[in-house]
């Protein structure tokens, strides 16, 4: 069984085994359904360099990584480093199209009414001890 064969799970996920893992499965995805989704790109070590993809813009970073024990993708759009949104899509195409809205300048409210598997995340104001 190939690295990439055993990283992502042969049964979970066999779409991604044959492109060489998350990242270029989603770049192809993107390219199939001219969606803009930026640079992808993915860890160089280990497991993580199949189950992990990053597209980062002027407005953030979105983060996908792929579940374990049955098949979803992880989203978080990441800005500054903190989640502002997060969600679970069974499709690859679905994070695509989260990406691209993300990309193209979607607010988070346009962003989780037109995928209800998004969530926005509730910030509560952190108190910082002087």
């Amino acid at each position: 069984m190939s690295d990439v064969s055993a990283a992502l799970g042969v049964r979970l996920y066999p779409d991604l085994v044959e492109p060489g893992g998350l990242a270029p499965a989603l770049v192809a995805t993107a390219a199939a359904h001219q969606l803009d989704v930026g640079e992808v790109t993915a860890p160089e070590q280990g497991r993580s360099r199949f189950t992990c993809a990053e597209m980062t813009s002027a407005r953030g970073v979105v983060c996908v990584s792929l579940g374990s024990q049955a098949r979803y993708f992880m989203i978080d759009l990441r800005v500054d480093g903190d989640v502002q949104a997060r969600g679970d899509a069974t499709d690859l195409l679905q994070v695509a199209q989260v990406a691209a809205a993300w990309r193209a300048g979607i607010t988070l409210a346009e962003l989780t009414a037109r995928y209800p598997f998004m969530e926005e995340m509730r910030r509560h104001p952190v108190a910082h001890a002087g």
